[in-house]
């Protein structure tokens, strides 16, 4: 596929930093962490198979001049009144400037996944990538290692690293404008140069069939993140829910316990005195 005219070379590749062994426990440690998934689904070394596979990215770098119009919004407090305790009631009002001006934002490296099958948000769970540590394409590299070709090309992929760099554009703007509040009513961002790579990242894929339905978790193949989807245990939500329930009516028990133990009314009883002799005095 490297070698192969219609499909675009790849430019470089991460190696893999965390091993099998690595992968293994750091899998363990998420999969035991998940506390309300169900007891077959935890025991995955039995029935999920594990994996590591390098995917296809396309990696994007861009510079950009953004000019924008709005208004910036500073905060007040005006009294309006007061409670029944006399204390002052305030009410927030927001006096608006014109504002107006240009900002610069240059990307270096946002990576777009370039395969299909897999799940998007999962996976960018797993950044940031450490592409500064991209090293040539060899293929003694991926030696061992299932490895995917892209699905989707440079340009069909362009459109989320745009769709994510209007989004960092936007917030450098709102952030230029300052205030309280903004409202941008115009902008144009001229785009000066964009360029891409092709890479290969690497990931351990473990992949769960649990009640006919498959789940996976990723590992980042360099850092060690982990980011992945598990069923929910309908028994232990249930036993989870009677539990605090039986916890809230035993609290509730006890206090109106002590409160009426301390709320009772003592009784004490005094000794009627004995009849006294008449014309006698004490």
């Amino acid at each position: 596929m490297h070698n192969a005219p219609a499909r675009l070379p790849v430019d470089g590749l991460l190696p893999f930093h965390v091993g099998e062994k690595q992968a293994r426990d750091l899998v363990e440690k998420w999969v035991s962490g998940r506390w309300f998934a169900p007891s077959k689904f935890r025991k995955y070394r039995q029935i999920g198979a594990f994996s590591s596979l390098y995917t296809a990215y396309f990696t994007y770098d861009a510079d950009t001049d953004t000019w924008y119009q709005g208004e910036r919004g500073e905060d007040y407090q005006v009294r309006t009144g007061t409670d029944e305790d006399g204390d002052p009631i305030y009410e927030t009002r927001t006096r608006w400037f014109p504002a107006s001006g240009e900002v610069s934002n240059q990307f270096a490296d946002l990576p777009v996944l370039a395969n299909e099958n897999l799940n998007r948000s999962r996976i960018r769970a797993l950044e940031p990538w450490p592409v500064e540590e991209a090293r040539s394409y060899s293929p003694e590299f991926v030696a061992g290692h299932l490895c995917r070709t892209y699905d989707n090309d440079a340009e069909q992929s362009l459109p989320e690293a745009q769709q994510r760099m209007e989004q960092a554009i936007e917030s450098t703007v709102h952030a230029a404008i300052g205030g309280d509040r903004q409202i941008v009513h115009e902008s144009n961002t001229s785009w000066n140069w964009l360029a891409y790579k092709h890479l290969l990242l690497p990931i351990w894929l473990l992949t769960v069939v649990y009640m006919d339905k498959p789940y996976q978790v990723y590992i980042n193949g360099l850092t060690g993140e982990v980011s992945g989807d598990r069923p929910w245990s309908k028994i232990k939500i249930i036993a989870l829910i009677v539990a605090v329930l039986v916890a809230i009516v035993a609290i509730i028990l006890v206090y109106n316990g002590l409160h009426g133990h301390h709320s009772a009314t003592s009784r004490t009883t005094v000794p009627r005195p004995p009849n006294t002799a008449p014309g006698h005095h004490n």
